[in-house]
């Protein structure tokens, strides 16, 4: 199996004060040296409490915004070294699915134009050409043929993350960002939807960096996990051996937080999502 993305000593800091002449007099330094690999066809898991600098992480591999330094590879190029018309060709590998998929979506888009979208700009399809692709990818994620003309406002939260997820495979990615996406979903609905993450990955081979506070889920879904606290990775490896014998006394500490189905017992491992529903 061979590297799909590598990244290495990845920096981004923001100015939150200044002086009166403009001049920076505090920093925060929302992500220092962070380093990954992720495999083709495999999922890492970025896993911190709020703050940690999860999806900003996200979003400087996918260069949504700008690091200050680091290198980011992805297929063997350094997306930091591309031009704009270089890197919007490479995004079409490469996709992102949010946690609020409301926000994500167009609300005066119906659904069949949210989703043709990126085959119009993408590969300049249009009509009955561009619908049979749409409607073949929202039937993959379980939506209807009758539901293409409906708008976001009036589909649910679990529906709304179906349609995001058919819009991100639009462009055939072979690598999705996904940032919380199933956290604003109860607990059967996030089953469901990270189930199908897991079928469309095993049918297409993506590569997925799943970001989540929940390791739980995390484990579920990830073959390797990163943590971070306050910007850093502290700590790193296999899914199994992280949880089965964690490090670093923060990763001690996330995982004993790990919500028990029965609190009489001790511990010993987190529950599937999928278990669970």
């Amino acid at each position: 199996m061979s590297t799909l993305l590598e990244v290495s000593d990845l920096n981004k800091s923001y100015v939150t004060k200044r002086n009166v002449l403009g001049r920076p007099t505090r920093t925060l330094h929302a992500v220092k040296n962070v380093s990954f690999s992720l495999q083709r066809g495999e999922t890492v898991g970025i896993v911190g409490e709020t703050g940690a600098g999860k999806s900003t992480v996200g979003r400087l591999v996918l260069r949504l915004i700008e690091p200050d330094s680091g290198r980011v590879v992805f297929d063997g190029q350094d997306l930091l070294e591309l031009g704009h018309k270089d890197l919007r060709s490479l995004r079409q590998r490469a996709q992102m699915i949010f946690q609020d998929p409301f926000s994500s979506l167009d609300p005066r888009m119906v659904i069949r134009d949210a989703v043709g979208e990126p085959f119009t700009v993408h590969q300049g399809l249009r009509g009955e050409e561009r619908d049979t692709r749409v409607l073949e990818l929202l039937e993959r994620v379980g939506m209807r043929a009758d539901q293409l003309d409906r708008y976001p406002r009036e589909f649910s939260g679990g529906q709304l993350q179906r349609i995001a997820i058919a819009r991100a495979l639009t462009t055939e990615p072979d690598f999705i960002v996904c940032d919380e996406p199933v956290a604003a979903l109860d607990v059967s609905i996030q089953a469901q939807v990270l189930n199908l993450l897991v079928d469309l990955q095993q049918e297409r081979g993506l590569g997925y960096l799943f970001i989540s506070h929940d390791l739980s889920l995390v484990r579920f879904l990830a073959h390797h996990v990163v943590v971070m606290y306050m910007g850093e990775v502290v700590e790193a490896g296999p899914t199994e051996q992280l949880f089965s014998d964690p490090q670093h006394p923060y990763t001690q500490k996330l995982i004993s937080a790990i919500p028990s189905p029965r609190p009489s017992r001790q511990r010993r491992s987190a529950v599937s999502p999928a278990k669970e529903a």
